[in-house]
């Protein structure tokens, strides 16, 4: 399965094409406009034979997901079907009405109000204002693309140097996000920022003010929590 990709896609495809691997693409978080294009592999010319979509799919009104198949894969799906009698596949709520009717006018929405363009407008801004504070004494890196975007805490800047996970850097900077009023995701000393495809340019300086805030508050907490360990 294919989450990002490091290599160029055309050596990567030509590999696969060469031994006749399909290529499966995560697309769960990556489309319907997070990086500025309908899709991830959009971004990199990735061509799979196979898509997971969910979230977006219904800008999370409706629980949803669905699987993108090639004409290849598909063509084959349905000889053998044929001869079965029926597609002996399924599950229970598949093709659930309500849930594709409002996944139907989430893809109505994206398409009338342009959100890739929106989020090609903002996300320069976005991603230049938070990689602005990579030169923390307390991260190791940002990194991200379109309005999604990492920041990963480190000690000396070192991705093998980690903090105490007792400390639990990254809980204290979740923590005086939210004093802010700024909901972030936490995973370890790790965390993300996904805001809303149709924040404006006002809200993104805001996102930036409020992570910058936090930021420095964290340093302060991490001084003295090594002040009392030495």
């Amino acid at each position: 399965m294919l989450t990002m990709c490091y290599f160029p896609s055309y050596q990567i495809q030509a590999v696969l094409k060469k031994y006749d691997v399909l290529l499966i693409a995560d697309e769960v978080i990556t489309a319907f406009g997070r990086l500025g294009t309908m899709f991830g592999c959009d971004m990199y010319n990735i061509q799979p034979d196979l898509v997971s979509i969910a979230k977006a799919l219904s800008s999370a009104y409706m629980p949803i997901a669905a699987i993108l198949v090639s004409p290849e894969i598909a063509d084959v799906v349905h000889s053998q079907s044929s001869k079965l009698g029926s597609f002996a596949h399924g599950f229970t709520y598949s093709g659930h009405p309500v849930a594709c009717a409002v996944a139907i006018e989430a893809l109505k929405i994206y398409k009338e109000r342009n959100i890739t363009e929106h989020v090609n407008t903002i996300a320069t801004r976005f991603q230049e204002g938070i990689k602005a504070f990579s030169g923390s004494p307390i991260i190791g890196e940002i990194r991200g693309l379109g309005l999604i975007l990492g920041t990963e805490f480190a000690d000396n800047k070192s991705p093998n140097d980690p903090f105490p996970a007792e400390w639990g850097v990254g809980s204290i900077f979740g923590a005086e996000c939210e004093k802010r009023g700024m909901l972030i995701r936490v995973a370890g000393d790790n965390i993300m920022l996904s805001p809303p495809l149709i924040m404006t340019p006002d809200e993104v300086e805001e996102i930036v003010s409020k992570y910058g805030g936090a930021l420095k508050a964290t340093e302060e907490r991490i001084e003295e929590l090594k002040s009392a360990k030495r």
